[in-house]
């Protein structure tokens, strides 16, 4: 199965006592799935709060969210960790699940690793894997400029896509530019984690997108896909505004938290974040509602 279109990054759905809700779960990839119409779902990365989980959930939550997709999309599973070691570890954890891809993050602590390390690190992952990765560039001290994201995706086998983030659009056209004129781009996925301007990176070529915003109005991302798509700039124009004022209201220190009162108005249950990260306040649910009300 390709990865493309709108692939929705789902939350964790944590009980108060820091379990995981497997009901709850499996019932949010059915609903992506059969109601939602998307292309994909990740698990397990930021939206997830992937860094708070252990290998052995990390495990669980993706045999769950195969199981439910059947085949029918890609499921991506994201890895956070901070060393090579540690990532290939956690990605052969669920390489025998029948995920498309790991979704992989650059190492969070401070100490950055060197251009050449960085192609050997995610070169070490696919080969110690046996599964294709897409980088997720999103670590402000580990931030990936375009030169090395295309360096990394010529060099290192395995290496199948990157998965922009950071607000960045100029990065992102960039990346779409130097991978064309680098003889890759017909065979890379090049995903938008742009959330305010998914409208502009689909019309720049983006070959589709992980990013939270997926998650909190599914169905609205998966008609702006379409309407870019079709030429409809009209209705591609509407979308992106609505999705804007939604965007302006859950982008937060704790986004997952407010994802999830925004999945609550659709009566689909995220839980809540799993300690330290707060809920979502009164003030930001209220916003939150009114931006859902609106779209």
């Amino acid at each position: 199965m390709q990865i493309k279109g709108i692939i929705p990054p789902l939350v964790t759905p944590f009980r108060e006592d820091g379990s995981i809700d497997e009901h709850a779960h499996r019932a949010e990839v059915r609903f992506m799935v059969e109601r939602a119409n998307v292309d994909g779902v990740a698990v397990c990365g930021s939206t997830g709060e992937g860094h708070t989980l252990t290998t052995e959930e990390t495990r669980r939550i993706v045999g769950w969210t195969v199981e439910e997709a059947r085949g029918r999309i890609p499921v991506i599973a994201g890895i956070i960790a901070d060393s090579t070691q540690a990532t290939i570890e956690r990605g052969r954890a669920v390489a025998d699940l029948g995920v498309a891809a790991l979704q992989v993050t650059p190492v969070h602590y401070v100490f950055r690793p060197d251009d050449d390390a960085m192609v050997t690190h995610f070169g070490a992952i696919a080969d110690g894997t046996g599964v294709p990765v897409i980088l997720y560039n999103v670590v402000p001290w580990s931030y990936l400029l375009p030169p090395l994201l295309v360096r990394i995706l010529k060099e290192a086998d395995g290496v199948i896509g990157v998965k922009q983030s950071a607000s960045d659009m100029k990065a992102l056209a960039d990346l779409l530019l130097l991978s064309e004129e680098a003889g890759i781009r017909e065979r890379v996925r090049i995903l938008s984690a742009v959330d305010a301007l998914l409208c502009s990176s689909f019309q720049l070529g983006a070959d589709g997108a992980v990013a939270a915003i997926l998650s909190a109005a599914p169905e609205a991302c998966v008609s702006l896909w379409e309407a870019v798509r079709a030429g409809d700039q009209a209705q591609a124009l509407a979308l992106h505004k609505k999705l804007l004022r939604l965007w302006n209201t859950i982008d937060a220190p704790n986004l997952p938290a407010n994802v999830r009162v925004a999945m609550e108005t659709q009566g689909r249950a995220g839980g809540v974040p799993r300690p330290p990260m707060p809920v979502s306040s009164a003030a930001q649910a209220e916003k939150v509602r009114a931006a859902m009300a609106a779209l």
